[in-house]
Formats: C-alpha cells, sequence, structure tokens
C-alpha cells in the first residue's frame, strides 16, 4: 500500500535523486545491495540500519549502469513513496557524522521541489512574455539580445546529472520572481563607491559607460573611488557584513538611487546589460546552486584565472589557424577585484558581429520553444534542411575537435552546457556553426606536455591563482575532457534525443564515437602521445569517471569526501563509447 500520495512532479524529482544517490553510491547504498530479479524487473535490497529497504531498478548506461525504475521503495510496513518519506527512510543508511549534509540535501531537494511547482505554474505566462518581445517564432531569436530568451527557456530544464539543479539555496520564492532567468525579469543594479585602494583590476579595460561616483549621486569622489556594482541580493542581505570583514564601512559610499537596467542570464548571478546586451556582468551572490558548497560567490583571483585562461586559449587558436573565426572566446580581461567575495564585479564583452545569428547555450538545444518544438529542430530546419541529424553531427565535429585538440596541448575546460554557446549563422546562404565560450577559470592544465607544443612562451601563459589548475600528469586533463566535453556537452544530448524517440541510441552513440574517434586521429598527427591517452583512457577504457556532484557538493564534508574541487570529484561509469564500437 502507499503510505503517502505523489504526484508527477514530485515523482520525477525524487526518481531522480534515487538514480543519484544510486550513481554515486552514496554510503555504500549500491556498493553493499543485493539484486533481486523479479517479473516485473530488478530490485535492490538497500542495507540500512536493521532492515532492508528495495528499491526497483532498471538498466541506465549513461553514467551508471543502473537507475531508480520507480520513485520507490519497499519496506517491511509496505511501500513508501513521496519525497520525504523516502529520503527520511534512506537516512537509517547514513553514519551519523554525515547526517547534517544529507539532512541539508533533503532540503536541498524540497527545495528544488517547490521549485520545480513554481515553474509548472508561470511557464505558460512566461512563454507568453517571450513571444511578446522576442517574436513568436524563434528565427527572430537573433544576437546578444535573443540569447537572453534562450536562457529562459534552458532554465525550465534539469541539469543533466545533478538532480536539483533547480535549487537556490536560501533565496525566497519572491526573490526567485524577481531575479532568475526562468521568469525573465528585469532590474537594476546598485552601486558602491570603494577607495581606489581597495579594488584590484585595470579600469581602463571597464566599458565606457562605466559610471564614475559623480553620476551616482557620489559626489566629491571621482578622483579616490571607483565604482563597483552589487547585485540587490547582496544589498538586502550580506553586504554591511561582508564591508566590515573587509574593513570597508568607513570607506565605502552606497549609492542610494539604484542604476543600470539588467536581465539574468542562465547563471543568475551574471547579468546582461539591457541598453546594451553584449556586455554581461558578473556579480558575485550568497547563494548555492548545484550543491551548498558550490556557492556563487567570487574569490579573490578567480576572475584573474579567467583572463589568464582566456590568454591561453588566444594563443592555442594562433597555433591552430583552423580554428579562427570558429572558436569565439568572451572578452573576460575586465573585472574589480576586492579581498572579499561578495566585493568584485566582471564585465564580460561578447565579440562584435553576432547580431544575425542565433546564440544559445547547449543547454538551451533541447528546451522547448513557445510552439512546442525542440529548439534543436527549429534550428535544424532554419539551417540544415530540417536534419536533425546534419545539426548534431555539425556540434558533435566542432565540439570534439576542439576539444581534443585543447587536451594535445595539455589543457581540459570546464566548459558544460551553460559556458558553451553555439553560434549559427548563414552567411551566403550557406549554415556556418560556432562554438562561443566563457568562464575559463577553471581548467586542467598539464604544463609538460603545453610546453612540448609551445616551447618555453608556455612559462608566460601559466600564471593562475588557483595552483590546482596546473597538474602532474594527463589523468587529471583526461578526467575533465571526460566529464564535461564527453559526458555533459556530447553525450548528455545523445541520450535525451534516444528518450525523446528522436533516434536509435546505438546509432547516435556510433555517431558520437565516430566523431570522436575521427577528431582522436586529426591529433594523432601532431601530437601522437595526446591521441594515445585519449584512447586508453576515453574511448577504449573499461570505466569512465562521472562527477560525484552530491556527494561532494552537499552529502560530506570536504573531509569526509577527500574532494580538493568539489567539482572535480569522481566515481566511476560504465563506457557507454566502447560500447557503441562493439
Amino acid at each position: 500500500m502507499s503510505l503517502t500520495s505523489t504526484d508527477v512532479v514530485e515523482d520525477d524529482l525524487l526518481q531522480r535523486v534515487l538514480s543519484t544517490l544510486l550513481r554515486e553510491d552514496a554510503y555504500g547504498l549500491r556498493g553493499r545491495a543485493l539484486t533481486e530479479h523479479r517479473p516485473d524487473g530488478d530490485w535492490l535490497h538497500l542495507r540500512t540500519a536493521g532492515e532492508t529497504v528495495l528499491l526497483p531498478v532498471a538498466p541506465e548506461g549513461f553514467q551508471c549502469e543502473i537507475q531508480a525504475r520507480e520513485p520507490l521503495v519497499e519496506t517491511a510496513a509496505g511501500t513508501l513513496t513521496g519525497l520525504r518519506p523516502v529520503l527520511t527512510r534512506l537516512r537509517a543508511a547514513v553514519p551519523a557524522e554525515d547526517r547534517p549534509g544529507y539532512d541539508a540535501f533533503v532540503a536541498e531537494c524540497e527545495e528544488a521541489l517547490a521549485a520545480a511547482r513554481l515553474h509548472d505554474r508561470v511557464r505558460d505566462g512566461v512563454t507568453a512574455h517571450l513571444t511578446d518581445t522576442y517574436g513568436r517564432h524563434t528565427g527572430g531569436w537573433t544576437g546578444l539580445g535573443g540569447s537572453l530568451a534562450y536562457d529562459t527557456l534552458a532554465a525550465y530544464r534539469d541539469h543533466p546529472v545533478y538532480p536539483t539543479g533547480r535549487s537556490r539555496a536560501g533565496l525566497s520564492e519572491d526573490e526567485i520572481r524577481a531575479y532568475a532567468p526562468e521568469f525573465h525579469p528585469s532590474f537594476a543594479l546598485h552601486w558602491l563607491a570603494l577607495p581606489h585602494g581597495a579594488v584590484r583590476g585595470d579600469r581602463t579595460r571597464l566599458p565606457a559607460w562605466w559610471p564614475a561616483p559623480a553620476a551616482l549621486g557620489l559626489r566629491g569622489l571621482d578622483a579616490t573611488h571607483t565604482a563597483l556594482p552589487v547585485h540587490p541580493l547582496t544589498v538586502a542581505g550580506p553586504l554591511a557584513a561582508a564591508l566590515r570583514a573587509a574593513g570597508l564601512s568607513g570607506t565605502a559610499h552606497y549609492a542610494e538611487k539604484p542604476w543600470l537596467e539588467v536581465l539574468p542570464t542562465l547563471s543568475t548571478r551574471t547579468v546582461a546589460v539591457a541598453a546594451d546586451p553584449a556586455t554581461h556582468l558578473k556579480l558575485p551572490l550568497a547563494t548555492a546552486t548545484l550543491g551548498l558548497r558550490n556557492r556563487r560567490t567570487i574569490k579573490p583571483g578567480t576572475l584573474l584565472d579567467g583572463e589568464v585562461g582566456q590568454r591561453l586559449l588566444d594563443e592555442v587558436i594562433a597555433h591552430e589557424p583552423r580554428f579562427a573565426g570558429r572558436i569565439l572566446l568572451a572578452d573576460e580581461r575586465a573585472h574589480l577585484q576586492s579581498d572579499h567575495e561578495l566585493l568584485a564585479v566582471l564585465a564580460r564583452r561578447y565579440p562584435a558581429g553576432l547580431q544575425d545569428a542565433h546564440v544559445l547555450p547547449v543547454a538551451a538545444l533541447l528546451a522547448r520553444t513557445p510552439g512546442g518544438a525542440l529548439v534543436a529542430d527549429e534550428l535544424a530546419d532554419r539551417y540544415y534542411g530540417g536534419s536533425l541529424a546534419a545539426l548534431l553531427d555539425a556540434y558533435l565535429t566542432l565540439l570534439l575537435d576542439w576539444h581534443t585538440t585543447l587536451f594535445s596541448y595539455g589543457i581540459a575546460l570546464e566548459s558544460h552546457q551553460q559556458n558553451t554557446s553555439l553560434v549559427l549563422d548563414a552567411p551566403g546562404g550557406k549554415p556556418r556553426m560556432r562554438l562561443l565560450l566563457k568562464d575559463n577559470d577553471g581548467p586542467r592544465v598539464y604544463a609538460v606536455r603545453l610546453a612540448a607544443r609551445l616551447g618555453g612562451s608556455a612559462a608566460d601563459l601559466l600564471g593562475f591563482d588557483d595552483r590546482r589548475i596546473l597538474v602532474a600528469g594527463d589523468g587529471p586533463v583526461a578526467d575533465v575532457f571526460a566529464t564535461i566535453t564527453v559526458h555533459l556537452c556530447a553525450a548528455a544530448p545523445v541520450f535525451e534525443l534516444a528518450r525523446l524517440g528522436r533516434g536509435d541510441l546505438g546509432g547516435l552513440l556510433a555517431r558520437l564515437r565516430d566523431r570522436l574517434a575521427e577528431a582522436v586521429e586529426r591529433v594523432a598527427a601532431t601530437s601522437p602521445g595526446a591521441a594515445a591517452v585519449l584512447r586508453a583512457r576515453v574511448l577504449d577504457a573499461d570505466r569512465l569517471p562521472v562527477k560525484a556532484m552530491v556527494t561532494a557538493g552537499t552529502l560530506l564534508t570536504k573531509e569526509r569526501s577527500g574532494a580538493a574541487d568539489i567539482n572535480k570529484h569522481y566515481v566511476q561509469g560504465p563506457n557507454y563509447l566502447r560500447d557503441a564500437r562493439r
């Protein structure tokens, strides 16, 4: 019997949460389980304190062999359904020292459920707003202004592997409505004037419209202070404490009147300037997404690392001219940073000439348009004669060619579905696909391999503040390549297309493997050692690394998980690329 009632939204979330706990083998739930074969399918016997709980499972094959088949567990007292009842029952398997993290994750799940319910209530109204603003058909959603509409569509989608991606820790419904991309709001920023000596960064790189303190109503400070934008959520919460902690309470000046209308992008903390959508401002927020330890502040040094990463990629493109004009980089050299993680800004500038192109994050590719079609279908209709296969092939070819080439230089990027955008246009009537990258502050770089490709100039390109970026071998670089480029950017859309009935999974995976194998062969011509590593660690490996994002981000402390970087903590999963070959 069912001990509680559920609905489709709650069932879907619970099923993804259970599948994630199995994939990451949280608390040994999967590793210690026994499998029972029944007429309706397999059931796992999960061992909890003093009692066995049974969970129905089915094959998965993407990042784990199995997944939860239904959102329920069987106990001695009967069948349990519903998010809190099931997760409360599984708490018995959690060691006492880890229960605070587990309880935090349960709260995170309930926040995600509330957000999903809210999204269901408001989506039709937001879609109507998008059609009123940008047009009923996505053919007109061009340029960097139109890209904001795609960000809104993407915000209604779940993260490919993190089950509670819609949760924003600590934000109320009113705050989410006012500042989150799924509502496509606009709002004005607040501003501080900080003493010049308290702010690092090249102010000459800031946009020409950047205000002096006097323009914000703070007179007499232009010669001594720099204007710094502050997100309204920071003003309403921790700003005063941040100024005290930075020793700036007596010298910082707050502008009473907000200035500069902006709209949130998919990342929430990054906003686009309404009057200048080619400029985005990345602002720290005292919230967390994709794990309670994955805070949205900006640590000192991070913005410098993004600038160093951009210079490194520029150098690779200079040495690989076939990528010139095909790989576009946002300019992230303009930034201001204090000694506090809530007092900073990145003024990101996008390349010129994109006004007639469709610019959208990979995260939006399989979102639904206002008419109900997939974004990918409408792009395929416009640029590839209606062939979704041709669109996918062009994307995979460019994506994998670029990232395998970077690997040959010892580089792997955290360029996931949010940080990688497609740029599509048709100059002269011929379709052209490009990739646009941003947020290059968290790569992994193997300096020995980089030096082998660039010679002595490599040493001048490695001035990263976060020394975890520089690694002592190919392994960490291959791990990021597999978990970000292969899993999130390439395979996740392929598996989803198969689930949607848009292609045979075997055929789609064979296409992915073929494009990757071809890219590796191109690399072999100039860097046979790098190609050998990619074959051994990705194409033909028995297992592939899989991000354990919930474990490192919320469930366990760093001391318990051993994660030096919560975004690069792994378990192992099946190699669907090797299986595709067979």
